[in-house]
């Protein structure tokens, strides 16, 4: 018995840094993590979505603080995904469709700092892509983009009532998402997803 649970123990030693590479993570900023957080975890691959606040440099802030300003945080989404099922790129590439890069510190009713648009980078790699596609949409949009690329930093979880906000509220969260005008200002800027129109 002792054998088989040693067996078992080195087998999982070996096996874990195996499945530890299966999994990546990105960090979003794009306005209101309700909606970015709802966004993301209809694309295929994405393993698991995360709401919070990144970019800031004050420890362990809270909603209340962030949503008043001056933290530096912007409300974020961290992105856990499966790079054999959805790239970097792709998730950049659908990224740019949710949100309006053309303003400074807003999103559509959302207005200041903590409402900004970011991509995070961890390496050198993802900021060359992050770059790349800036740049693109800057040539396609032909206005200023403001989204921040940034490295990095320390991602704080928002309060547990946010995460999955749009399951848990979803009466609330269509009001919200209508009323702040997200979608309608999203088909301005990129056409109708595909599939409508």
């Amino acid at each position: 018995m002792r054998r088989l649970v040693l067996g078992l123990a080195l087998l999982f030693a070996v096996a874990a840094p195996v499945a530890a590479q299966e999994k990546a993570v990105a960090t979003f900023a794009g306005g209101c993590f309700w909606c970015t957080e709802s966004d993301f975890d209809y694309v295929p691959g994405v393993l698991e979505t995360t709401s919070g606040y990144t970019g800031g440099k004050v420890p362990n802030p809270g909603y209340e603080r962030v949503s008043a300003g001056g933290t530096g945080h912007a409300e974020a989404v961290e992105v856990t995904y499966d790079p054999k099922k959805v790239s970097y790129q792709q998730l950049l590439d659908f990224y740019w469709r949710s949100i309006d890069p053309t303003v400074k510190d807003a999103q559509f009713c959302d207005h200041g700092n903590q409402y900004r648009t970011a991509i995070f980078v961890r390496n050198e790699e993802e900021r060359k892509l992050a770059e790349a596609s800036k740049k693109k949409v800057e040539e396609q949009l032909k206005k200023p983009i403001y989204t921040e690329i940034a490295a990095a930093g320390p991602f704080y979880a928002a309060e547990e009532y946010h995460q999955d906000f749009y399951k848990k509220n979803p009466t609330k969260y269509k009001f919200y998402r209508w009323n702040c005008g997200r979608d309608q200002r999203l088909e301005q800027i990129w056409g109708p997803k595909k599939g409508e129109g």
